[in-house]
């Protein structure tokens, strides 16, 4: 089947959208890491959001935070119990339609340099300026009776 000439378009532009928005994923990810001698990069984490995102984490019932209500939680956390934390991408699905896309990422957390979660997160993004912006994102913890789905462990994003 050959593509025409607007089709091909479309899917470069998805390319180059796909690999902004994996990018916004691993600096999401990477921003999120701290042990007792360094801190998260806390700037870099809420630069990728809209002002007034919402985030929703796994804890029920769900409660909406801001950004900023998420990264002073962290910090006070980094202070006291989270004394190391370590987020590692694991795969991800990202759909892209014009100015608008979801991203399914999923991720493996250390904790204190012990303990081992993995979760799915969910964005919901905006296109605005040029640059990929997280409007909201939301999150869940595996468990043995809610196992990452297959396709996301070490999946190629789209």
């Amino acid at each position: 089947m050959e593509l025409n000439q607007e089709t091909r378009c479309a899917m470069e532009n998805d390319s180059d959208d796909i690999r902004a928005i994996e990018a916004l994923i691993h600096r999401q990810i990477g921003s999120l890491n701290w042990t007792p001698e360094t801190s998260g990069d806390w700037s870099t984490f809420a630069a990728d959001f809209v002002p007034g995102a919402c985030l929703y984490p796994a804890a029920r019932p769900a409660k909406r935070q801001t950004p900023e209500d998420f990264i002073e939680r962290m910090k006070g956390v980094a202070a006291t119990s989270l004394r190391s934390f370590k987020e590692a991408a694991l795969g991800s699905r990202i759909r892209v339609f014009g100015n608008v896309a979801v991203a399914v990422a999923a991720c493996e957390m250390t904790e204190n340099d012990a303990r081992v979660n993995r979760g799915v997160e969910m964005m919901l993004l905006i296109k605005t300026d040029g640059e990929w912006k997280i409007v909201a994102q939301a999150w869940d913890t595996e468990n043995e009776s809610r196992p990452i789905p297959t396709d996301l462990r070490q999946a190629p994003a789209g």
